[in-house]
């Protein structure tokens, strides 16, 4: 779904899920170059503090750019900014669900401010907010 600025409401919001697998890791990884030991070697993350392996930080936080980009505003949206602080680790075969909420339009700029988050079951993983620029309606 796509929405125009002319569209938006302020608390107006949506919602993108996705379960984590280890390929979505090795994958994440590959793409990235981002190989550290935390996310794709058990046998040194069996003796961090988190005891395993934990889904890269910013796999999770690409999800916000799923549920903006192709849901809330969603095509022809252009992200401009996104403040994220991780919260709680990710692990393999945990369900993440990303959320956006409007709170602020700027009309004269045709932007959206965005709360982001990330949450698995009931526990807060990744908080932000997004800035973003959607397109008007064509005359």
């Amino acid at each position: 779904m796509s929405f125009y600025f002319e569209d938006l409401k302020i608390d107006q919001s949506a919602e993108y899920r996705k379960t984590l697998t280890e390929t979505d890791v090795v994958l994440f990884a590959g793409l990235t170059g981002d190989n550290n030991p935390m996310h794709i070697d058990a046998e040194f993350a069996s003796q961090t503090r988190f005891g395993e392996r934990i889904v890269h930080g910013m796999l999770t936080a690409s999800f916000l750019s799923t549920v903006i980009g192709m849901h809330l505003p969603g095509p022809g949206c252009i992200y401009m900014a996104q403040n994220i602080r991780f919260v709680h680790p990710v692990h393999i075969g945990e369900t993440v669900s990303a959320r956006a909420r409007i709170v602020e339009l700027f009309p004269d700029k045709q932007r959206a401010k965005l709360i982001t988050e990330c949450w698995v079951r009931d526990v807060l993983v990744l908080s932000g907010d997004a800035l973003v620029w959607v397109p008007k309606r064509p005359a």
